[in-house]
C-alpha cells in the first residue's frame, strides 16, 4: 500500500480498551499515511474505564502500530486527557521520538500551534469526577447499543443513526457547553498570539476561524474515533479534517465479542450488589 506523506497528524479520543473504540478503522487509517510528526491528543487510552475482560487484539495493534511510528523516524508527542490522566505523573519524559506530554507549542511554517486536550475546561472533571467517570461509562454503553442499531439499519439498507449526537443537539447545556469551550480555547490562544488551537476532549470535530476584539485565531478539533473516525491533518501550510469511512471488518465478530464482555461485567455487578446487601 502506497503511504501518504503528511507533514503533521492530529488524532485524539480513541478510547482503547472501551467498547466504542472504532480500532480497526483507525489502524486502515495509520497504515495509510506516512506522518512527520503524530500528536496524540489525548484519551488515547481509556485508563478510566480499562477492563482486563476487554482489549481485543485491533487495539493492541494500534498501541504497536503508534511505536513503530517513533522507531522510524515520526516525532510523537502523547498528550494526555482526563482519561489518560494518570499518566500526567510521568509528563515531560522523552525517549527517542517520543514524548509525554500535558501541552506543547510548536512552530509550524512560522505561526504558533498550541496543542492540548482541553479537559482543563470541564469543571465536572475536576469537581465531580466520579460523576464524570459514570458519564462515561454510560456513554460507553449508549455508544455499543448505537452499534447494534445501526447495524441493524444496515441490513434494512437504512441510513446509520447517532444516538449520542440526537442527544447533544436536544440538550441546550450540552450545545453551550461545546460553544463556551471553542470560545473559551480561542480567546486564550488569542491573547497568547497563538496563530492555531487545537484540541480534543469534547467529540466535536471543527475547523473554524475565531475572532473577537484582540484579534483571531483558528480553532481546530480533532473529534475521535467513537463515533466521528476523524483526524486533523496539516500539509503543505494547509489544515484538512480527515474523515474515515466505517468498514464492516469483522464486524459481527466484534458483536458477538462485546456481547459476551456485556454479560461478563452485568453479572460482575450483581454479583457485587448481592454481596453489599
Amino acid at each position: 500500500m502506497k503511504k501518504r506523506l503528511v507533514d503533521l497528524v492530529v488524532i485524539s479520543d480513541v478510547h482503547l480498551g472501551t467498547f466504542g473504540c472504532h480500532a480497526h478503522e483507525l489502524l486502515d487509517y495509520l497504515n495509510s499515511i506516512k506522518p512527520k510528526t503524530l500528536i496524540l491528543n489525548g484519551d488515547i487510552i481509556d485508563i478510566w474505564q480499562f477492563r482486563k475482560s476487554y482489549f481485543p487484539k485491533a487495539h493492541l495493534k494500534v498501541i504497536k502500530k503508534l511505536i513503530n511510528f517513533a522507531s522510524k523516524g515520526t516525532k510523537v508527542y502523547y498528550i494526555t486527557g482526563n482519561h489518560d490522566e494518570m499518566l500526567r505523573k510521568f509528563s515531560e519524559t522523552h525517549m527517542g521520538n517520543f514524548s509525554l506530554v500535558d501541552k506543547i507549542v510548536l512552530e509550524l511554517d512560522g505561526k504558533k500551534a498550541w496543542f492540548f486536550h482541553g479537559d482543563v475546561f470541564d469543571s465536572s472533571v475536576h469537581s465531580a469526577k466520579w460523576i464524570a467517570k459514570l458519564g462515561g461509562f454510560g456513554y460507553d454503553y449508549l455508544i455499543l447499543i448505537n452499534r447494534f442499531i445501526n447495524w441493524f439499519l444496515k441490513k434494512m439498507n437504512k441510513e446509520p443513526y447517532s444516538l449520542s449526537k440526537k442527544i447533544k443537539a436536544s440538550v441546550k447545556k450540552a450545545v453551550k457547553f461545546i460553544s463556551d469551550f471553542e470560545t473559551t480555547a480561542s480567546e486564550i490562544a488569542i491573547d497568547n498570539q497563538y496563530d492555531f488551537v487545537c484540541c480534543g476532549h469534547i467529540h466535536e470535530p471543527k475547523i473554524i476561524r475565531k475572532s473577537n476584539n484582540k484579534g483571531s485565531t483558528l480553532y481546530l478539533n480533532s473529534g475521535d474515533w467513537i463515533e466521528n473516525l476523524t483526524a486533523l491533518e496539516y500539509n503543505r501550510k494547509r489544515w484538512k479534517l480527515y474523515q474515515h469511512k466505517p468498514i464492516d471488518k469483522k464486524e459481527n465478530e466484534e458483536l458477538f465479542e462485546m456481547e459476551n464482555k456485556i454479560d461478563l461485567e452485568l453479572n460482575g455487578v450483581i454479583n457485587l450488589l448481592q454481596n453489599q446487601k
